[in-house]
Order: C-alpha cells, then sequence, then structure tokens
C-alpha cells in the first residue's frame, strides 16, 4: 500500500516538470496522508495542476469515504505475490472500474513512506528514486463527490497499488505504488489510450533505480511535518556510492549524500 508521501520541490518544480501550470501554490508536506489536500494532474485536465483530497469518494457513494488505494490486481493476488502475472483485475472492481476507465490522474510526489508488513510505521522507511529523479508521478484514479448536506463538491484521489519490486521486499512490505516513467504519463492521462496499454502500465517499477532508508517512527504520527522526520537513521538498503576512508562522510536524505574535507 501507499499511505504516506512526500512533497518537497517546488511549485515551479513541479510545473517544470509535469509541463502543467499550477491553479494555486502549497506548501512543503513532510508527510501526505489521508484527508489532506496534494497537487494532481488529472484526465480532464491534463495541462493543470490542481489539488485534490487524499482519499477516494466515487461519485455514487452515498457517505464520504477515505480509500487510500486501489490494488491493480482488483480481487486477484491475494497473496501479493511479486511475480503477479495475471489479469488486472481493477478494470472490474465495482469501486473502481468507472474511473480507472474515465478518471485516471498522476499523483505527484517527491518519495513515499512505507513501513515494514507486520510492524508498519512503527518501523518506516522512506522509499525514493536514485539520481535525484524527482517529482515524480504516481498512477492514480479521482472522481467527484457531491456532500448532500452542504452541496460541496469534494474532488478526491487514491493512488493505484501494485506488487512489490525487491527494495519494498527487503523492508519488507508486500505492496509499493504504480510509479510510471515520464513518457507514460501523457498516455496514461489520455482517455483515447486503449484500456490494455493503460493495464500494462501498472506494474512494479524497475528496483535498480530505487532505494530506501529508514525514518524515524514518529512519521507515524499525523502532525509530524518537518524536514528532520524524512531524515536517515540508518543506512539505505542497497549501497548507492563508494566512500574513501580519508573523507569524513555525512548522510543527507534520498540520496543526497556528501562528503565533507577533514
Amino acid at each position: 500500500m501507499c499511505g504516506r508521501y512526500v512533497i518537497i520541490s517546488t511549485v515551479e518544480a513541479y510545473e517544470k516538470k509535469f509541463n502543467a501550470s499550477a491553479l494555486m501554490p502549497w506548501n512543503l508536506n513532510y508527510n501526505v496522508s489521508a484527508g489532506q489536500k496534494a497537487p494532481i494532474i488529472t484526465s480532464e485536465k491534463p495541462q493543470e495542476i490542481q489539488l485534490a483530497h487524499f482519499g477516494y469518494t466515487p461519485h455514487w457513494s452515498r457517505k464520504r469515504t477515505w480509500v487510500i488505494n486501489a490494488r491493480a490486481e482488483g480481487d486477484h493476488n491475494q497473496e501479493n505475490h511479486p511475480d503477479f502475472r495475471g489479469s488486472k483485475g481493477i478494470l472490474k472492481k465495482p469501486f473502481f472500474r468507472h474511473t480507472i476507465r474515465n478518471k485516471r490522474c498522476l499523483v505527484l510526489a517527491d518519495a513515499f513512506i512505507e513501513g515494514t508488513t507486520k510492524e508498519k510505521l512503527k518501523k518506516p522507511y522512506l522509499v525514493y528514486l536514485k539520481d535525484k529523479n524527482r517529482p515524480f508521478a504516481m498512477a492514480g484514479i479521482y472522481d467527484e463527490w457531491v456532500d448532500e448536506n452542504s452541496g460541496e463538491i469534494l474532488t478526491s484521489f487514491a493512488i493505484i497499488t501494485c506488487p512489490p519490486n525487491a527494495v519494498l521486499q527487503k523492508i519488507p512490505h508486500h505492496r509499493m505504488p504504480v510509479i510510471l516513467h515520464e513518457s507514460q504519463y501523457r498516455k496514461y492521462l489520455n482517455l483515447n489510450t486503449d484500456l490494455s496499454d493503460i493495464t500494462a502500465m501498472l506494474e512494479k517499477y524497475p528496483s535498480k533505480e530505487m532505494n530506501a532508508y529508514p525514518i524515524d517512527p514518529a512519521i507515524s504520527k499525523v502532525k509530524t511535518n518537518q524536514k528532520e522526520a524524512i531524515l536517515p537513521i540508518g543506512e539505505p538498503l542497497f549501497k548507492e556510492f563508494n566512500w574513501q576512508f580519508k573523507q569524513d562522510v555525512k548522510l543527507y536524505g534520498m540520496g543526497e549524500n556528501r562528503t565533507l574535507k577533514k
């Protein structure tokens, strides 16, 4: 699953990366959680970055729901086998079959937070793309729901998940968000794209292009939202650099390792 993620690039960086204009600015968020507003790009308005609520409610629902993730496999692969090659059941899942066809979105992020399957966010990791490849986009679905009592129109979204790659398996966690390649962004948003091409995108991201490191368990609290919360408290899962013994090393976050001369 993916229930927490990070937004730390500037609005301008997001606009440049996704070739879209932000409708309004937003603040840095080191701990995006369910119910909070976060930037997305929708199939309806692919040239705009808008804010929507993390936690999906379909338009037909009688009440507000808070669904943060949509399984690419739908009801298949209940064992979360990492090498699952079956059909993408999301196309038939009643809760998502309308939006996966008609209301797809890019969920914009700089990294995401995942805990172990058993200990969850009591043992959290920050997962990022190597070589400072950020911001990036996760595959999502969205919808617009009208509150019958207030008349308020609520735009909300969920992140599509898939089986874990080697990085998530090492944490270990049984799911991961679908991270799209930059070449797939527009094709994913285009509602004329064949559904077979859409489901082909709902796969795990190459593990060789990702890494993760442990962070403070305080991130489990929604109110925790500062830079220190996502700094490493231990070594990355996979080594990225070969250090020389004559140098002092200071470890920064998301692969930003720097050396200090004596």
